[in-house]
């Protein structure tokens, strides 16, 4: 949040995740000249982790939405700008230019991440930035060095001020200094940042100078000609046989993350095949009893009580590889994730200390959790965290399948469908519940001794749940 003058304030994107980086806008609340309160919603924004609505922290009339819906906003950008004295009159400064009159210079505004909002953001610390020198050139004398500007403290900058450019810079004269996303605003309207007067602080080129600079540039500029539709159109598309769709949100978070885990844990995916005709009984069982009629029972929340189970029986499992301590990290809880298919994509939420609950507590707990990530209100602390995972594949008829890692996590087991198959019982052929689990873990932690007998006290609590309790 910016203060400029006492009037318009500026409220930045904050960081709503841990290291997020952007978020995309989904709906404004709000519009140009509606009045807001302090607490109030003024949009939803959709980040790598989830879906959240950000509240405005101060009272006013919208005087500026700086981006649409649909627009991608940089962590650290302003994205709205407030009059909070809107009877004061338009002779009052603009947002973005400075006061009038022989005002004290304003203390510089923190250019790294802001925790505007209670609970978000990230800490940062003060540090000091060398003061610019610039060369005074007087008629037909040398060159003499102007005096320095005072050190002002800043924070970590993110996003960070681009002061280095990326050739060399013309003769005599400094790349300006201007944000990633104003050089971007700069680059889409034509304006050349070189011909740009800044009145951000330090010397830096704010959006309302581009803005500005654009405006005064417009009347000598000519209309341009539309282009050639033959020339120009992007090829093979007249058919309409592709739609092309920006990868962003959870969708470009899923993907990199992915890549990430593929590449750097060695994965081990190992399967077993079981009756589990007994269990489906269990599952009938307890839908009738009393105790668990104001939940959900399904065949996962046992699958869940047996992959808990089996590692219990088998706790180095639940564990960490610390690539930077170089350390493997034990686990004395289980967040245990369910891998969820939402509107926005899969994401997985996790169940924060599921070894200790209860079934019908674990049942609570999965049912919120899944009815929550339908919804697109998963918030970011509950995909963080997570120490191993289930993914239901046999929701959608799929036997099995080879699951990847979880970033960060030891294990993640693959649920498969749950079908009538022939299957020796008791000596003799007979259908039965039969169902495929996988079990893919991360090699450097555990071996395949240990990720067998994972997968194997599991299965072995399916086909017999009377050891729900005998293990317990």
């Amino acid at each position: 949040m910016t203060d400029t003058g006492q009037r318009f304030r500026e409220f930045r994107m904050p960081d709503v995740g841990e290291g997020l980086t952007e978020a995309e806008i989904l709906k404004w609340y709000v519009k140009q000249g509606d009045a807001v309160t302090d607490g109030q919603p003024v949009c939803e924004v959709e980040t790598a982790k989830a879906a959240v609505e950000l509240p405005i922290p101060f009272d006013g009339v919208v005087r500026e939405l700086h981006f649409e819906e649909g627009a991608t906003v940089d962590v650290g950008a302003v994205f709205i700008t407030v009059d909070t004295q809107p009877g004061a009159g338009d002779d009052a400064p603009a947002a973005g230019a400075e006061p009038a009159g022989e005002q004290p210079e304003p203390e510089a505004e923190p250019e790294g991440r802001q925790p505007v909002l209670v609970g978000y953001g990230v800490s940062t610390a003060s540090t000091k930035r060398r003061p610019r020198k610039t060369v005074v050139t007087a008629p037909g004398g040398p060159s003499v060095p102007a005096a320095p500007r005072p050190a002002v403290p800043q924070p970590a900058p993110a996003p960070a001020v681009d002061r280095v450019p990326a050739g060399a810079p013309p003769a005599g004269r400094e790349r300006p200094l201007a944000k990633p996303p104003v050089r971007k605003l700069a680059k889409d309207l034509g304006v050349d940042l070189t011909t740009v007067t800044p009145t951000g602080a330090d010397g830096i080129i704010t959006r309302e100078d581009v803005h500005a600079a654009h405006s005064a540039a417009q009347p000598a500029e000519q209309p341009a000609a539309p282009a050639p539709v033959a020339a120009t159109a992007a090829p093979a598309r007249a058919d309409a046989r592709e739609t092309r769709v920006p990868i962003k949100g959870v969708r470009k978070a899923t993907a990199q993350a992915m890549v990430d885990s593929a590449f750097t844990a060695p994965h081990v995916t190992e399967f077993i095949t079981l009756d589990m005709t007994r269990t489906m009984k269990l599952v009938q069982e307890l839908k009738q009893d009393p105790d668990m009629s104001e939940v959900r029972v399904n065949p996962l929340l046992l699958v869940a009580r047996a992959f808990l189970v089996a590692i219990r029986r088998n706790p180095e499992i639940n564990a960490a590889w610390d690539e930077d301590a170089q350390e493997i990290v034990h686990k004395e809880y289980v967040n245990l994730g369910i891998a969820a298919a939402t509107p926005r994509g899969l994401i997985v939420p996790n169940i924060k200390d599921a070894h200790a609950k209860t079934l019908p507590e674990l049942a609570r707990s999965l049912g919120e959790l899944v009815a929550t990530a339908r919804e697109g209100k998963t918030s970011p602390a509950d995909m963080r965290g997570g120490t191993v995972t289930i993914t239901n594949v046999g929701v959608f008829g799929v036997d099995t399948g080879t699951p990847i890692l979880n970033p960060g996590e030891s294990a993640i087991l693959a649920f498969g469908a749950v079908k009538l198959q022939p299957w020796v019982h008791k000596g003799e052929v007979k259908p039965r519940q039969v169902t495929t689990l996988a079990l893919s873990f991360d090699h450097r932690l555990v071996d395949g001794e240990l990720g067998s007998k994972v997968l194997a006290d599991t299965a072995a609590v399916l086909e017999q749940p009377k050891r729900l309790i005998t293990w317990t």
